[in-house]
């Protein structure tokens, strides 16, 4: 099978590449440096350039693959979300969807890719608390659920050119060398972890296993199309999750931030911390889908033990 990762080149994508290669798969990572990428791509995968155009390039690096998984789009943090900095969120991510879909439809119907499988978030559900939002929940409003609909609203247009469309709309991803885990984790690393906020927000997770399983999931399995939730099926508290952190790296969790601190530091982002997240994955368990990680105390185990 021929798998084109789009934005492959980050957390996630290294995951999930190395999970194709693993199997024998013909990997391609569609990124905009190649020669950066190159010396950390895993056995049997390749780096090609793009422009984030759908020009003859991106047409025949598509031609004849199995599958295309867009993870493209720019990091949501650390950098404030200044007016310019919210376009080039928006812009890096419908602007690569946009190129893929057309240059899907240049392609001859049976060259096109099988199944198109796009990144998404649970910020789609923010806010939502008295009982665990599904893919069947309706969605919120705001900047970052906006932005979510939108995205995956850019990809809908291959499903009438013959190709199925899974949109993973993912929790906050736990893994060792996590960029946002590191960021997270650090004050608990200098002695100085608690609670965010007063820590009655709930906070969604899974665990990179998980993550790179649902993934395969959404690909394999024709049954999949639209939203799929990728979490663990436990949601926690913020401050129940701030403990467990402190638990598994053997820190205390004694010093909380006040609500109003973090909207000062981080202004409209501290909507990432702040606001609830609360979500269940009921789409992949209806599929038989079981989570290596299920519990948080297993995941974070399991990560720091790696650390």
């Amino acid at each position: 099978m021929k798998v084109v990762i789009v934005g492959g080149s980050g957390f996630v994508g290294r995951h999930i590449a190395r999970s194709f290669s693993a199997d024998g798969h013909a990997v391609a990572i569609l990124t905009r440096s190649p020669g950066r990428l190159a010396e950390r791509l895993p056995a049997g995968a390749v780096a090609v350039g793009w422009s984030m155009r759908a020009d003859d390039a991106l047409v025949a690096a598509l031609d004849g693959s199995d599958a295309v998984i867009n993870l493209a789009g720019e990091a949501l943090g650390p950098r404030p979300w200044i007016l310019g900095r919210k376009r080039a969120l928006v812009d890096s991510r419908l602007r690569a969807t946009e190129a893929l879909v057309a240059a899907i439809r240049r392609l001859p119907p049976d060259r096109r890719p099988r199944v198109f499988v796009q990144a998404s978030g649970i910020d789609v559900y923010t806010g939502i608390e008295a009982e665990a939002a599904t893919e069947a929940t309706p969605t919120v409003g705001g900047f970052l659920a906006d932005l979510g609909i939108a995205w995956e609203a850019a990809a809908t247009p291959v499903v009438a050119l013959g190709t199925r469309v899974a949109f993973v709309r993912t929790a906050f991803v736990l893994g060792r060398d996590a960029p946002l885990f590191g960021l997270l984790s650090l004050p608990f690393r200098l002695f100085l972890g608690g609670r965010l906020g007063n820590g009655r927000q709930w906070f969604s997770w899974v665990h990179i296993e998980d993550l790179v399983e649902i993934y395969r999931l959404a690909l394999e399995d024709e049954r999949v199309g639209g939203p799929i939730i990728a979490s663990s099926p436990q949601p926690v508290r913020q401050a129940a999750f701030a403990k467990a952190l402190g638990r598994a790296m053997r820190r205390p969790s004694w010093f909380p931030v006040p609500a109003f601190v973090l909207r000062i530091v981080l202004r409209e982002q501290a909507t990432l911390i702040l606001d609830s997240r609360r979500v269940a994955p009921a789409r992949a368990i209806e599929l038989g889908y079981r989570h290596r990680f299920g519990t948080l105390e297993g995941a974070l185990a399991d990560i720091c033990a790696e650390r």
